[in-house]
């Protein structure tokens, strides 16, 4: 049994959605902890809830993890729990989970939510996050088991997004842009580790390209270290390589998506 439960949804604060969530946790496991990562996932982006969810694993008590970010329609997607480096995810099974059940160590086993006795009746078909997956997660609080939950199902079967990775070249490396913030901070998959290797260091002009934009930029430990409405690249708090605009949203000015591909060199 655990104590701690975590959300993350695109629901909203604006709602009652959120409060219903905690209720029926209340209703069933009223002494255990939630911890509310994220409500305000851009709605339907399950790439951005993956994101978040996976960088603040590390540092989260081990418990029940709950996600729910779904386009699509909640009765049409399998609800999973899995089980990674003594925690259970649970959510719908379209890849909103993986890169937190790899940060924790990998799946070591997976189910199928299927058994509607620890659902709260009647289902709605646009809120599994109130009707299965809260109540789900306050019962594993209180002696469930994710294996009485419905038949196990293969951990390789699951639905998986594609990593972000960077990739070294001779004089550069090259990623994507994994999420961006409410700030408009541009996170990439390029690690400062990665920028090290090619000898970079604070302080520094790197080249960008963006497609087929080339900028110069300067390396900086935080974006606060440029004039107002300037563009830098600095290391966020996970290690990834992030543009900014200090006192302005980045991913407007230069329209970098999501998945957008980028490359980077020193500048010579």
């Amino acid at each position: 049994m655990t104590s701690v439960i975590t959300l993350l949804t695109d629901y909203g604060l604006e709602d009652g959605y959120v409060a219903a969530c905690h209720g029926v946790i209340a209703g069933i496991a009223p002494d255990v902890r939630v911890i509310d990562v994220c409500h305000a996932v851009p709605s339907g982006d399950v790439r951005r809830g993956a994101a978040i969810l996976a960088q603040t694993i590390p540092y989260l008590p081990k418990g029940v993890h709950v996600g729910a970010v779904d386009p699509g329609t909640s009765g049409a997607r399998r609800a999973v729990a899995i089980e990674a480096g003594g925690r259970v995810f649970i959510g719908p099974d379209n890849g909103l989970l993986s890169w937190a059940v790899h940060a924790a160590g990998g799946a070591e086993a997976a189910y199928e939510i299927s058994n509607e006795d620890y659902f709260l009746r009647p289902v709605s078909p646009t809120f599994h996050g109130r009707d299965v997956y809260a109540p789900v997660a306050g019962r594993l609080c209180v002696g469930l088991t994710p294996a009485d939950l419905g038949p196990e199902r293969p951990p390789s079967r699951l639905v998986s997004l594609p990593e972000p990775t960077s990739l070294m070249r001779e004089d550069a490396v090259e990623g994507e842009v994994v999420s961006v913030d409410r700030h408009g901070n541009t996170q990439t998959s390029i690690t400062a580790r990665d920028l090290e290797a090619l000898g970079v260091r604070f302080g520094d002009t790197l080249g960008v390209w963006l497609g087929r934009r080339q900028l110069s930029m300067p390396y900086r430990e935080t974006y606060a270290a440029v004039p107002p409405g300037e563009l830098v690249a600095f290391t966020d708090s996970v290690g990834l390589v992030a543009l900014a605009v200090n006192s302005g949203d980045a991913a407007q000015r230069l329209g970098l998506p999501p998945g957008a591909h980028i490359r980077i060199c020193p500048s010579r």
